[in-house]
């Protein structure tokens, strides 16, 4: 199969020409390696059965020996001999030239300890995610969220997706083996990573043996949550009733550390903007995977499943949205936040670049009363935002799961089915 351009290309070589090395992180099977190949000249396969011995045994006595071959050099899965890590930031400052390494990574280190310098200034980092949908071919792209950000929103497209549509899409998720598969062996590739997580990864990741019983609970309650703000200590409460045996608030930070270490989770920081009024801010993180077809895989929902539960649809398709959002919003150096105040006014998703402007989002699955709920939401925070201390939103949209059109209302709502989006 012909490789299939990631959004990640781009920002991978622009980091290259800048520093010597570059660190591709992220979960598994989300095309780390396989993009990191497209740019490099030279690969060293940690992982490779038939020299996987020698390489970890020339990482402790020689690597620099590791590290030479034609630039840039990929050194995949780079975490299972953590020495690299020093050996690479000291041959970056000895050649004195950028665009020498990519490391790729699947997981943190197990341990630290054989790690002295943070590579501050020599290696950059990324991180890589699941295909959003205009990587897939599932959205046209024809609205741009950058050109958002530069007051080009008088839009006007057509949509033809459907909610049985965007079912299937969630329960699929954005992991790269999809392509060109059958809905059949498709929707099955969720299910084996998630699989592959419980039984293995979450205890190999710092060869720490884990229950894969309590890890399927653990990952049941938390795809229950998705979307909120729940606190780790219900949580526990949540998982425990599924739990026979104790699971001590200790032991679920040790099982949660580990989804994040090998990027299962990642939770949506929460947005502290300048406020009119004195409101305050609730400061936890809210949940979400990295790709929502892992939270349907621990439910053991399908798309069908979906339809007929749309209150559960609705909070699965929020993840897919934040997942699209990151990963556009990555392209032009900004992060993806949660809003919620003491008085429950939330918003799903704010958009903030480094330059200070920010979009706020609402996530709706549609229908003329839910998209009014949004718009509602969205007005009533902007009106409480102080707009003497921080700038104006730079746009308010609800990306909607279906309509027949993106557009923008009178009152400058941009209503946008999430098969139009695009980075």
């Amino acid at each position: 199969m012909d490789y299939c351009k990631r959004l990640a290309d781009s920002i991978l070589k622009d980091m290259l020409e800048a520093k010597g090395a570059v660190l591709v992180e992220g979960a598994k099977w989300c095309g780390k390696t396989t993009t990191a190949e497209q740019i490099s000249n030279s690969q060293l396969y940690m992982q490779d059965p038939a020299k996987k011995a020698q390489n970890l045994q020339l990482a402790n006595l020689n690597p620099s020996l590791l590290l030479e071959g034609k630039t840039p050099r990929l050194i995949d899965e780079w975490q299972l001999a953590p020495k690299l890590w020093d050996a690479v930031r000291f041959e970056v400052d000895k050649r004195n030239v950028f665009n020498q390494f990519i490391l790729t990574g699947s997981a943190v280190p197990a341990s630290f300890d054989e790690i002295s310098h943070s590579g501050t200034g020599r290696i950059a980092r990324l991180l890589m995610r699941p295909m959003t949908l205009l990587e897939t071919g599932d959205s046209t792209g024809k609205v741009s969220l950058q050109k958002l950000f530069q007051d080009d929103n008088g839009i006007a497209v057509t949509n033809e997706s459907d909610l049985k549509r965007i079912a299937y899409l969630i329960c699929r998720g954005g992991w790269p083996k999809v392509l060109g598969a059958s809905e059949k062996i498709a929707l099955r590739q969720a299910v084996d990573y998630y699989n592959g997580v419980v039984n293995s990864d979450v205890s190999r990741v710092d060869n720490k043996e884990r229950n894969a019983e309590r890890a399927k609970r653990l990952m049941y309650s938390y795809s229950r949550n998705i979307g909120t703000q729940i606190k780790y200590e219900e949580l526990r409460k949540d998982a425990i009733s599924n739990d026979i045996e104790s699971f001590s608030i200790e032991t679920l930070y040790d099982y949660i550390n580990a989804l994040k270490k090998i990027f299962v989770i990642e939770d949506a920081p929460a947005w502290n903007p300048n406020l009119r009024s004195k409101a305050s801010i609730r400061t936890t993180d809210t949940r979400y995977f990295v790709d929502p077809s892992i939270a349907t895989a621990s439910l053991g929902l399908g798309p069908d499943d979906l339809l007929n539960d749309l209150q559960t649809m609705g909070f699965l398709f929020e993840n897919l949205c934040i997942r699209d959002l990151r990963v556009y919003a990555q392209e032009i150096d900004g992060q993806v936040y949660h809003y919620r105040d003491r008085n429950n006014l939330e918003c799903d998703a704010v958009v903030h670049l480094r330059n200070g402007r920010y979009g706020l989002v609402e996530i709706k699955l549609g229908g003329d009363s839910l998209i009014e709920e949004g718009a509602k939401t969205l007005k009533r925070l902007e009106k409480n935002l102080d707009t003497d201390k921080m700038k104006s939103p730079s746009f308010k949209m609800i990306l909607t799961a279906v309509g027949d059109y993106a557009y923008k209302r009178e009152d400058g709502i941009l209503i946008v089915p999430v098969t139009c989006l695009g980075n």
